[in-house]
């Protein structure tokens, strides 16, 4: 069982060449990477197998979490790595979000059981910030920022599963505060020993709310209340009552959460009344960023494993080779599924880094049109970074089985952990279906596809480039098929929605594979300007346009075969549903 060792190199590369993050000190990128890649090799990834092994235990309403965990967050508190990109005034470093984005890559390769906590903390954060009163913001951020406190978002309930208009959850007035009543599922850490106090997000009814979606609001119920002087209070009533057993993530408790057994949970609003889920959207966009993030994450660590175990398996002789006893890696085809997984890792931490930069760039770019130029950017590419980086993780954990061959599927080797692990990011904080209907009708059809033409316009400044170059073709064909899809769909939708919805997925990926490809390609571009220029780190640079090519060769030639599936809901929607 291999361990982990932070990509720093890629991801330094990933950081100036990709997300552009010119306005920070080099020195400051290299202190926080070293350091976060310390921490997450020597502390986080020696607990995840055991975690996964171990779980968690709900004993006497207080769940407990595996051996090493509550002294990992310990130390993961005093680094002060909550507060990276948190805002100033509540604590935080104001460090842009991308570069928090690299650092939570490590957290995940290292244990995403683990990271799920602080991840769900920080969402909760842009949350009150963006929200939150201003008492709730005195009285909550600076505990939530530093990781002191976490953050737990509460949506989904047995009998509604994503369809979030389903809520039965209560909010009764009560003086200043309201009464909530109700249950939750599937609450990722809804209750823990890892922090004294957990701030829970919740999704409830008003009395007089109106039916569906357009009913819900959102409030802020902490699990201990909070004294005047800042100090814990009384228990709030709520509580776990059971945890799930799951495939993966055995380490993450996901906590079936009732409120107000014992009269009802005191909460506070959050926001306007009955406008809950457009500031929940708000946590959860950042959420989905780092649930693709995780694929992502899964990635290098299936690479870094069938790696490591192709450099040591002596298995057979490969062809051409002088004699037996040579490991592996010297096969032609897991040399393949070696540069697969690596292209995979490469393009998916591209595109979820790119997406973070420009969350970054709508935020802070002292220019107006650029701000809003960065923000339809950021809105359409966070569906694609979510379901398309996600199956990237899952695939990837796939190709690090088929490369242990029998001995992966065995739970000792520990990369059947990875496929059970990455499973889950394809359905949590909305399904890659749900994903797809996002990119489709709020995405494309809301700005009838500026922010698509947008992206295809700077994806074709970059094949200008590339004359010459084996990554030209592909990539052009592939933004042709991008470009013809998306107004076929926006054309499609307008005369028959459902049709164009059966073709959602297809599109998101051929987005995800265009998208991913047009990053590879500049990263290649930016590899040879620096070895132009004299750079020394040459046979990683060299690597940097090959693993393109190779993305290119297997990807991106592929990209058009996925326009039938997309234009071909007809099929989809007329096929006889007795017949399923």
């Amino acid at each position: 069982m291999s361990g982990y060792t932070a990509p720093l190199w890629d991801m330094r590369f990933a950081l100036a060449e990709i997300a552009e993050t010119d306005e920070l000190a080099p020195d400051l990128i290299d202190a926080v990477l070293d350091g976060a890649a310390q921490l997450a090799g020597d502390v986080l990834a020696p607990l995840n197998h055991s975690g996964d092994v171990e779980g968690c235990v709900l004993e006497n309403g207080v769940v407990r979490t595996p051996r090493g965990f509550k002294e990992a967050y310990a130390q993961w508190v005093a680094g002060g790595w909550g507060a990276i990109a948190g805002d100033p005034d509540h604590g935080g470093q104001g460090l842009p979000h991308v570069l928090a984005t690299a650092v939570s890559e490590m957290w995940a390769s290292a244990n995403v059981s683990f990271a799920l906590c602080p991840t769900l903390t920080m969402s909760a954060v842009e949350l009150l910030i963006a929200y939150g009163s201003a008492e709730q913001k005195r009285v909550y951020l600076p505990k939530l920022v530093t990781g002191e406190w976490t953050g737990a978002m509460n949506l989904t309930e047995p009998q509604a599963g994503s369809d979030l208009g389903a809520l039965k959850t209560r909010a009764m007035p009560d003086g200043d505060h309201f009464r909530i009543t109700g249950q939750k599922i599937f609450i990722t850490y809804g209750e823990h020993d890892l922090t004294p106090n957990i701030v829970h997000l919740v999704l409830a009814r008003l009395p007089d709310a109106p039916p569906g979606s357009r009913g819900i609001s959102l409030f802020l119920v902490p699990k201990f209340l909070i004294n005047a002087d800042g100090s814990l209070g009384a228990r709030n009533d709520l509580r776990c009552v059971s945890i799930e057993h799951k495939l993966g993530i055995h380490a993450s408790p996901t906590c079936v959460m009732s409120y107000g057994d014992a009269g009802g949970a005191i909460g506070w609003l959050v926001g306007e009344p009955n406008r809950g889920l457009q500031a929940m959207f708000t946590m959860m966009n950042r959420a989905r960023l780092d649930v693709g993030l995780q694929g992502a994450a899964i990635a290098e660590r299936a690479y870094q494993q069938a790696r490591d175990y192709a450099r040591t398996r002596v298995q057979g002789k490969a062809p051409g080779a002088a004699s037996e006893g040579e490991p592996i890696l010297h096969h032609a085809d897991v040399r393949r599924m070696l540069l697969a997984l690596r292209a995979g890792a490469e393009a998916s931490r591209a595109l979820v880094y790119y997406a973070a930069a420009m969350g970054d760039r709508a935020r802070l770019s002292p220019d107006a049109g650029t701000r809003a130029r960065a923000e339809r950017r950021a809105d359409l590419l966070i569906p694609v970074a979510k379901a398309w980086a996600a199956e990237i993780g899952l695939d990837a954990a796939s190709t690090n089985i088929q490369v242990h061959g029998g001995m992966g599927f065995i739970e000792e080797t520990g990369a059947a952990q990875h496929l059970r692990d990455a499973r889950i990011a394809l359905i949590y904080e909305g399904t890659n279906g749900i994903q797809a209907n996002d990119l489709v009708t709020r995405k494309l059809v809301r700005d009838d596809g500026e922010a698509a033409r947008e992206l295809v316009d700077d994806m074709r400044t970059t094949t200008a480039l590339l004359a010459g170059s084996r990554l030209g073709p592909p990539l052009a064909a592939g933004i042709d098929a991008l470009e013809r899809s998306s107004a076929a769909l926006l054309d499609l939708y307008a005369r028959d929605p459902a049709c164009a919805l059966a073709g959602s997925v297809p599109y998101l990926r051929l987005t995800g594979i265009v998208t991913g490809g047009w990053l590879m390609a500049r990263g290649a571009l930016a590899a040879e300007r620096r070895l132009e220029n004299g750079d020394d780190e040459r046979s990683l640079l060299e690597a940097k346009t090959r693993t393109a090519h190779f993305f290119a060769e297997h990807w991106l030639a592929a990209a058009p075969a996925h326009l039938p599936a997309i234009l071909g809901g007809k099929t989809v929607m007329e096929f006889d549903l007795g017949l399923l």
